[in-house]
């Protein structure tokens, strides 16, 4: 089973994960940016997501095993990872699993530890969703509106639709097997993983992801980390302050 992927540009490889309910797509207009540094970028969508295949199992150990076929397929060493969220949760796993792949980690608002399923307004939003009736992006996004009041995460949401063929939308995403599994998605790393090579976080400084008492556990598991904080920007930072998220992890990776 092979992971889709867009890449960008030509240099070192430089992996992209996205979060929960994402695609490698939500981060074209960065990874086109990161490319001009002579980075060969890989967007990548993870399993049950995005253009990636469906599958029954979803948790982070089948995702760092997919990640790890995907380098061995495409011939990827010292790489640079970077997960946000969800992906973040695979990039450190996989970074302690595969140490010698990675050369640096960058994890986007999330920390090591556990957290508890607060996505449930969100899957039921989109279990409403009737596509028999549903025939526009619009309708699609009004009917949404009733359990997701904020625009911006709607139009994330929203990019999971498609036209299967002509009249009939659907989403890319697996929602039953997602649904299923969520309590996996706040999984903590297990309690002996380490990575010792540059690592950095990025936080929202107007998110509560990674608050202080989260800075010993990264550094328990990270040793050589260091945590920045972006300005004006929640949890999706990279899309609130993308230039200040391109400038942090554009000073460390070069």
């Amino acid at each position: 089973m092979k992971l889709h992927s867009n890449i960008i540009g030509e240099g070192k490889p430089f992996i992209i994960l996205h979060g929960f309910l994402g695609m490698g797509d939500n981060w074209k207009t960065l990874g086109k940016q990161f490319s001009e540094s002579n980075f060969e970028v890989h967007l990548v969508d993870q399993r049950n997501h995005g253009r990636s295949f469906h599958s029954e199992n979803f948790d982070y150990e089948a995702m760092a095993e997919d990640l790890k076929h995907y380098c061995n397929n495409n011939n990827l060493s010292d790489i640079v990872l970077l997960g946000h969220s969800m992906g973040g949760k695979t990039a450190m796993l996989f970074a302690t699993k595969y140490p010698e792949l990675v050369s640096k980690l960058i994890v986007a608002d999330i920390s090591p530890r556990y957290y508890p399923v607060h996505h449930d307004a969100i899957l039921e939003g989109l279990s409403s969703l009737d596509f028999s009736k549903l025939k526009s992006r619009g309708a699609a996004d009004k009917a949404l509106a009733s359990y997701i009041h904020e625009t911006g995460i709607r139009m994330f949401l929203l990019k999971n639709l498609y036209w299967v063929e002509k009249g009939q939308l659907g989403l890319r995403i697996n929602l039953e097997v997602l649904k299923e599994n969520v309590s996996e998605v706040g999984e903590a790393l297990p309690a002996h993983a380490t990575f010792n090579k540059d690592t950095l976080f990025l936080r929202g400084d107007r998110s509560e992801y990674i608050g202080e008492a989260d800075e010993a556990i990264i550094h328990r598991h990270f040793s050589n980390s260091e945590i920045i904080t972006i300005a004006n920007a929640g949890h999706w930072l990279h899309a609130e302050n993308p230039e200040d998220f391109y400038n942090a992890v554009i000073n460390f990776i070069s």
